[in-house]
């Protein structure tokens, strides 16, 4: 379906609505991660009080905080760059937190058959897309052996992780943002909030609806800015949206995106922009990238094999595609 055809969605509840003190949406908008984060939550007449929703904030911004020290690559004391430096010479212990998303990290490789791979970085860190630099292909041709997730041993036993070469260096780009929304929608509910939204980068978190109507977010045109390609009524689910027009460059006509091919080394172009949606923040997350390396065909064979995710595929021509449960 080509986008000039899409039919508007009449009514658009805007993510980032006005805030009136007297009102009982709170909302706040702050950096972590790398990215800009936004999250909003009702509070009712027993609980709507301004010290309360603001102790919500500030717990939600110190989870982001720490996760963010404990799994950047550009933070030197945490447990992953712990990981990046040493564990291809010795066996590192990690925190449990950080052994299971890595385990989830693994299944999603398996399943994917090496197209998820958190070892991408070890030609990734190459990669400069604020100063518009790229590895030689000499370089990517020596680096292919270290993309290989089989080459990292974990133990969850004893929470060790081990790489089988130095040469091999993980990122988490592509999971932990979405393990970070969760968990802070997490916090929300034990904190008796019924209906919120959390966001950070091109992933979304939903908690409830919103009081009494979807949530409707918006799925961002890859080719024009500030524009949605499509809205998508949700509830009480987590939408993650990877797109070539995140972090990238053009050189000679030819656009260099974060989202790596592990078979390549290279940007993967077969998509311009995937999302997935589904009940677990995390594995939409790690879903989107790998539909996006997968392309179209591939990518469609694997989320409609997964009766709980649903994706919308915009191709290089701009044209969407459905899975086969949000055709119905």
């Amino acid at each position: 379906m080509p986008l000039k055809y899409l039919i508007p969605v009449i009514v658009f509840i805007l993510l980032s609505i006005s805030f009136h003190s007297s009102a009982k949406w709170y909302q706040h908008t702050f950096d972590t991660m790398g990215t800009r984060a936004h999250i909003e939550f009702w509070l009712d007449e027993e609980s709507a009080k301004a010290s309360h929703a603001e102790k919500l904030i500030s717990d939600i911004m110190a989870e982001m905080d720490r996760l963010d020290k404990s799994m950047s690559p550009y933070i030197k004391s945490s447990e992953l760059s712990l990981l990046n430096r040493d564990a291809g010479n010795r066996e590192i212990v990690v925190s449990p937190e950080l052994i299971s998303l890595l385990v989830t990290a693994h299944d999603i490789s398996v399943m994917s058959e090496g197209a998820f791979d958190i070892t991408y970085a070890s030609i990734g860190y190459q990669y400069d897309y604020r100063e518009k630099i790229r590895p030689a292909q000499s370089v990517i041709t020596n680096a292919l052996p270290s993309i290989n997730y089989q080459a990292i041993t974990l133990d969850k036993k004893n929470n060790t992780v081990k790489f089988a070469n130095s040469a091999i260096k993980i990122d988490l780009g592509g999971i932990a943002k979405g393990y970070a929304i969760k968990r802070c929608i997490s916090i929300l509910r034990s904190a008796g909030i019924n209906y919120a939204l959390m966001s950070a980068g091109g992933d979304t978190a939903l908690l409830g609806d919103r009081n009494g109507r979807p949530w409707l977010v918006g799925i961002k045109h890859p080719r024009a800015e500030d524009k949605n390609a499509v809205h998508i009524p949700l509830s009480n689910e987590a939408i993650s949206t990877s797109g070539d027009y995140e972090r990238y460059f053009i050189e000679d006509g030819k656009r260099y995106h974060h989202i790596i091919n592990p078979k390549t080394g290279d940007s993967a172009r077969k998509v311009v922009s995937v999302s997935v949606i589904g009940k677990d923040a995390t594995v939409v997350d790690a879903l989107s990238t790998t539909l996006f390396v997968k392309g179209l065909k591939e990518g469609m064979a694997i989320i409609n094999k997964l009766p709980e995710y649903e994706a919308i595929i915009i191709d290089n021509e701009q044209r969407l595609h459905f899975s086969k449960g949000l055709q119905q």
